[in-house]
């Protein structure tokens, strides 16, 4: 469904209007298109007391297809490094260096601050970093016009080239206020940074409509090979999906206790690179109302099937090494949501086995296993959500709109790539800074 409100505001006598009234004024954001895959316009980098990585960061942002600013006039990004600020005081060359410069971000722009990883024995430089936390969020809260805010917080250069790639282009459009944690794995860069999914295969379940749809997509789109999974009663979509995208159709019933043993066989011999855990229900109803035959089959489609299948899959081999696990989150297993307690025990429950599973998997499998959290997302199942309700659900978040499909498929594709291997055990938040759990 259309999102109106948006459309109205584009328009001078909604410009008009919302600005006279005080309501949320929405920009337009900039996604990824064929015509136009890469940010416009300048990037100023920025640098607040020393930095370890001045060298290697100049080096790959210059690949990100935004060009050296010459000034602040208006820059389409800025990326701080504040990596070397390490007591509070230091925390003054943060606001010396984008007080003057914060207003001028272009529209769609992007605020990427670098941070350091977390002392857990020096208390003052923990407090420092810990603060470019709060620092962010707020900011991303502040910035509107579809601008966003990110921070990073890195032990190699080399391993954020992936991450810094993503965030600084139209692919992270709906992505905001977020933390984000790059460890020291060495990557491996692809041959294509066009296609960087190329000799890839990918398995998505949930893939017959909706956001497991999207994600089949950018798969297939960055040169995955796919495979799509979904419900045998789903199959003529599947295969119509599979078609399109020159993949594979794998009708399943994912909580057969037989269905990872089942999808290894549909894999073999190359075995799998990419497993994408999207399919998920809903069975709403307030806690003192649900009866068990609501509550089982939305734990056992959305996280006891997730929990069996990768364990059968690690067990098996079928996912190779340098391989990702992407799981589906939502900012309900967050933030909670009346009417919930089944969604919101199974998402939460997804971040509990991505963060635990996360080190052993990387250590013994050479996989890593991270989530993407989705908030409002238009889709045939928010549009027939009552209108205040799906109102409420667009504007309460940093950007005053809902996301698409396109961009939780987006943000999967980053965390699926082999050179985001320095990502692992992260839950990242497709919500548009979402004011619930942000």
């Amino acid at each position: 469904m259309a999102d109106r409100y948006l459309n109205f505001t584009g328009t001078a006598p909604g410009r008009f209007l919302t600005r006279r009234l005080g309501l949320p004024q929405p920009s337009a954001l900039r996604r990824w298109t064929p015509e136009s895959p890469h940010l416009d316009g300048e990037l100023l980098h920025l640098t607040a007391g020393k930095s370890a990585y001045e060298t290697d960061l100049t080096s790959i942002l210059k690949k990100t297809h935004l060009k050296p600013a010459q000034d602040a006039s208006r820059p389409a990004a800025v990326v701080l490094d504040a990596t070397g600020i390490s007591d509070t005081p230091g925390l003054a060359l943060v606001h010396a260096a984008l007080h003057p410069v914060v207003r001028s971000v272009a529209e769609n722009g992007r605020v990427v601050v670098l941070g350091a990883p977390v002392s857990p024995t020096d208390h003052h430089q923990a407090a420092a970093q810990q603060a470019l936390e709060g620092f962010v969020r707020s900011l991303g809260k502040e910035l509107g016009r579809g601008r966003t805010a990110t921070l990073v917080r890195m032990r190699s250069a080399a391993a954020a080239e992936s991450t810094l790639r993503f965030l600084l282009s139209p692919r992270s459009a709906y992505v905001s206020g977020q933390v984000i944690e790059v460890g020291e794995a060495e990557p491996t860069a692809p041959g294509d940074w066009d296609r960087p999914l190329s000799g890839r295969t990918a398995l998505v379940t949930g893939a017959a409509r909706g956001i497991g749809e999207a994600v089949a997509e950018v798969l297939a789109r960055d040169g995955a090979r796919v495979v799509v999974l979904d419900v045998p009663s789903a199959q003529a979509d599947l295969v119509r999906v599979a078609d399109r995208l020159g993949g594979t159709a794998l009708p399943l019933d994912i909580t057969a206790d037989d269905a990872g043993e089942r999808m290894a066989s549909a894999l073999a011999p190359g075995g799998l690179d990419v497993l994408v855990h999207n399919a998920g229900i809903t069975r709403d109803r307030k806690l003192a109302n649900m009866p068990a035959e609501r509550w089982n089959p939305v734990l056992d489609v959305n996280l006891t099937s997730v929990l069996r299948t990768t364990d059968a899959l690690l067990k098996s081999g079928t996912l190779n090494r340098g391989g990702s696990i992407v799981t589906t989150a939502s900012i309900a297993g967050i933030a909670g949501n009346v009417g919930q307690t089944n969604y919101a025990a199974s998402k939460a429950g997804i971040i509990g086995l991505v963060r635990s599973l996360a080190p052993g998997a990387y250590a013994e499998h050479g996989v890593t296993v991270n989530a993407v959290a989705p908030g409002f997302i238009e889709t045939k199942m928010t549009a027939a959500v009552p209108l205040f309700i799906r109102e409420a659900g667009r504007r309460m978040n940093s950007l005053a709109q809902g996301g698409l499909p396109v961009d939780v498929a987006e943000t999967t594709a980053w965390l699926a790539s082999s050179a985001s291997g320095g990502v692992n055990g992260q839950i990242i938040r497709v919500c548009g800074q979402s004011l619930l759990g942000s």
